[in-house]
């Protein structure tokens, strides 16, 4: 079995990602970061955890496939 496409639910995990991400890039350090550093920690988690990778075929790129799908997508909010 080859794994070609990402699944919708880890996908929405990575827009959320990128979107906690530029929330935080945002912020004069070190203000308020807690709260989105934590939520980086434990999106971070849900998606290396996501039963996806242990397809025995994904590719070396999948992470940077998976960022470049949901910005492709349109799932992640304008900055």
């Amino acid at each position: 079995m080859q794994c070609t496409s990402f699944p919708d639910d880890l996908v929405c995990l990575q827009a959320e990602w990128l979107h906690t991400y530029r929330e935080l890039a945002r912020r004069p350090a070190p203000v308020g970061t807690t709260r989105l550093r934590r939520r980086l920690i434990t999106l971070s988690r849900a998606i290396a955890a996501h039963p996806y990778w242990s397809c025995p075929a994904r590719t070396a790129g999948g992470p940077v496939e998976l960022r470049r799908t949901a910005r492709a997508r349109g799932w992640v909010r304008a900055a």
